[in-house]
Order: C-alpha cells, then structure tokens, then sequence
C-alpha cells in the first residue's frame, strides 16, 4: 500500500504503541486520527507534536456508539478512510493463582476493551475501508495470547481471542480489506512501568537476558512491525510475534507472569 494522502485511525494513540504508530504513519504522509479515552492532554501532545497531518479524536472503543462515532467524525473530516489501527488496550495486573481477584468487572473491562472494541471498530470501519479495495486493520495483540504468560488471566485471554478474531475478520472482509495483527512481546513502556512498579527494571533485564536477541522491544519497534504489515499486500489473516526472540528462547515455560 502506498501511505501518502492516505486516512488512518489508531485506537488508544495518547502514548506508547498508539502514539508510535501515529507519529510513524504521519511521517510516512498519512493523515491520522489519534483517539484516546481518558488521556486528552497527552493525545494532544501527539497532534502537536504531528502537526497539521493529525487530529485527535475522543472515544472509549468499548462502546459501540463511540466507535461509529469516531469513524464517522474521521469520514466528516477526511473524506475517506484508509487504514484502522486496533491498538486500544487495558489489564489488570493480577497474580495468576489469585483466582478470586479476577472479578466480572476485571472481565468486563478487559474483555470489553481488548476484544469487543476490536470487533466494533471494525465493524464501524468496514465500509469505509472496503469504499477504495485496499483497506487495512492492524490489531495490536500480544504474545500473552499465544502462551498464556502476562499480566493477568483475563488479559491473556483476551489477546488470545484477539487473535482469533484477526483470522475470522480477515476471512470475514477480504478481498478489499486486509487484517492482521501485532503481537508484542515485553516492552520497555510506560504501561508496565506502571504496572511492574519496582519490579520493572529487574523484568525488563531478565526478558532481555532471555530473548535471543537479547532486547526488549520498544513501542517504536512495535510500530514499524505494524507499518510492514499494512504494506504487505499480500499478507492477511496473520499474527506477527514481535519478541525479540523470546518465545524461541528458554523461558517461556518457566512461569506464568513477565
């Protein structure tokens, strides 16, 4: 696909993978739409930062009427729509023998976001993207989905059918659009920053021990695995591990959490 003058929308694109991926489309001529729930300050950073090559765009991807929103407010302003990147995501970071921690509202939530937001976004976005015979969707997965090791239960369930849902999407849309998706292994961010608290820098010199690259991925890495995918004419109904090797490395089967 040839990116210039072409429209994208990239889902939780305030920080990290999202807004990598916003800036990395901008420089290579997209208009973007940088969408953000809660963090309206740091997407307008992003914008900022972008310039005239980027709007942001207000909306929580686990409502179905803020998806068709959003979509339809990026078909208001642009005319058209390209290519839609699923990146919005959330977990709770959760000890996996602590089963009574993991509530219906921690499966709403995740489930509701990582999953239900994939499929809405889509949903919203298909005619659109079906409209030129070259539309994309990129899902921002995780290797969590593909062995069942992260932050929580559900997390790890969710990207798992994240996955699965990038293949039926893809068999669901073709030809005119494509659908792939990302699976990031451990990345050096703010999210897990966060989330690992003092922990974090132990963890991220262990999983670059481990990796047989012997490195963590940053988001910028994850966003050019993402723009290589949306390139790739030929190439739908797949899941990218972007782990530096970790998965082919020997920890994978020593432990449940990062």
């Amino acid at each position: 696909m040839e990116l210039q003058d072409k429209v994208a929308v990239v889902t939780g694109a305030s920080r990290g993978i999202g807004a990598a991926t916003a800036r990395l489309l901008a420089n290579e001529g997209c208009r973007v739409a940088v969408n953000y729930r809660q963090s309206k300050e740091e997407a307008d950073a992003v914008v900022n930062d972008i310039g005239d090559h980027a709007f942001v765009l207000a909306g929580d991807v686990a409502k179905d009427a803020d998806c068709r929103s959003m979509i339809a407010t990026t078909i208001e302003k642009c005319g058209r729509l390209d290519i839609l990147v699923n990146n919005a995501g959330t977990t709770s970071f959760i000890d996996f023998p602590d089963l009574e921690a993991v509530t219906d509202e921690v499966w709403d939530q995740i489930l509701g976001t990582n999953v239900k937001g994939i499929f809405q976004c889509a949903r919203a976005a298909a005619p659109h993207l079906r409209a030129h015979g070259e539309g994309v969707i990129i899902n921002v997965a995780s290797v969590a989905g593909l062995v069942g090791a992260g932050s929580s239960i559900p997390y790890c369930a969710s990207k798992a059918a994240a996955i699965n849902l990038t293949t039926s999407l893809a068999r669901t849309l073709c030809p005119e659009i494509r659908v792939n998706a990302v699976a990031p292994g451990v990345i050096d961010g703010e999210w897990l920053k966060r989330g690992l608290g003092d922990d974090f820098s132990d963890v991220m010199d262990t999983k670059a021990e481990q990796a047989l690259l012997k490195k963590v991925s940053k988001p910028e890495d994850i966003a050019q695995a993402i723009l290589g995918l949306i390139r790739a004419d030929l190439v739908t109904g797949q899941t990218l591990p972007v782990d530096a090797g970790a998965m082919c490395g020997p920890a994978m089967n020593q432990g449940y959490r990062w």
